[in-house]
């Protein structure tokens, strides 16, 4: 098998997981893209780091983009001598923003696109079981794969995606704060077991939430309610509960976006009215933008 002549280049979108009640389920992809081009070499690994993480994510073999491609050419059988690397990283790194999905997902779309005759041997459901195997979890690279909306999980038979309608209309506000927070520790917060009854009025949340991204947009501040996990996380990120309690108080629906720390709102359109009014609501230091709903997930350019 051999590998295309010249670079290849990818654009992966950043994502939103639990969306609220969805916890490890629902997934959004949103219009903020890394960018990723490799190029085979005949030896060596050299990586160029542009935009967020450039000063901090390594440049060897341990970088995560690298070591996704590497499983890729793993589970095409193939093994390239050496390989160059480029990232233009606009999603910000730590932030509940699916960094992390962008970049596994990101790799082993560069990795398929570098091989001759790649999704073909490397077909996109099983790509997208390579990515979730890789992140321990689908709700992020599901929409980073797919795009739009996406239900995901794992059962006896592997990891699964399901995409879902989103109405038109319907975008985004993300307040993005200075500083993040692992995952890892956000998760460490939660706790083994949960009251039925918020089990419950989860399942009914989320279940809501799926029919009102849909097409019932005046159902997204009821259908966002959490009672599983953001409560839990907030003495890891009290500035993003706070500012998720001033929104909702005020009957935004706002939640926690992933693992936090970054505060989502739903809104009615990047340029409508209620969105360059939430805008003015960033706190001091943060940084708020208005993204639309990416339909489309990661893809060669």
């Amino acid at each position: 098998m051999s590998f295309v002549a010249g670079p290849v280049t990818v654009t992966v979108p950043a994502t939103s997981a639990n969306l609220g009640p969805g916890f490890d389920t629902l997934g959004l992809a949103l219009s903020l893209r890394d960018t990723l081009t490799a190029e085979i070499l005949g030896e060596g690994l050299a990586i160029e780091v542009h935009g967020e993480g450039a000063d901090t994510v390594s440049l060897d073999e341990s970088h995560l983009v690298v070591q996704s491609m590497q499983m890729a050419f793993e589970a095409m059988d193939v093994r390239p001598h050496g390989l160059l690397l480029t990232c233009h990283n606009a999603i910000p790194h730590a932030r509940g923003l699916g960094s992390s999905s962008a970049a596994i997902v990101g790799g082993i779309v560069l990795a398929r696109g570098l091989v001759e005759g790649g999704e073909a041997r490397l077909p996109d459901d099983d790509a997208f079981r390579l990515a979730a195997q890789i992140e321990g979890h689908p709700d992020n690279v599901a929409p980073a794969f797919y795009g739009g909306l996406t239900i995901s999980g794992h059962d006896e038979r592997g990891f699964y995606s399901v995409g879902a309608a989103v109405a038109p209309e319907i975008s985004a506000v993300v307040f993005i704060p200075p500083s993040g927070v692992e995952t890892k520790v956000a998760r460490g917060l939660l706790p083994e077991s949960v009251p039925h009854r918020d089990a419950a009025a989860n399942s009914g949340n989320t279940a809501l939430l799926v029919a009102a991204l849909a097409g019932q947009p005046d159902q997204l501040f009821r259908a966002t309610r959490d009672h599983l996990h953001q409560e839990y996380r907030r003495a890891a990120m009290p500035e993003s509960l706070a500012l998720v309690d001033t929104l909702r108080a005020e009957g935004f629906p706002a939640v926690v976006s992933g693992a936090g720390p970054t505060v989502l709102v739903f809104s009615d359109g990047v340029d409508s009215h209620a969105t360059r009014e939430l805008l003015d609501r960033a706190p001091q230091g943060w940084d708020a933008r208005a993204l639309s709903v990416e339909s489309s997930g990661a893809r060669i350019v």
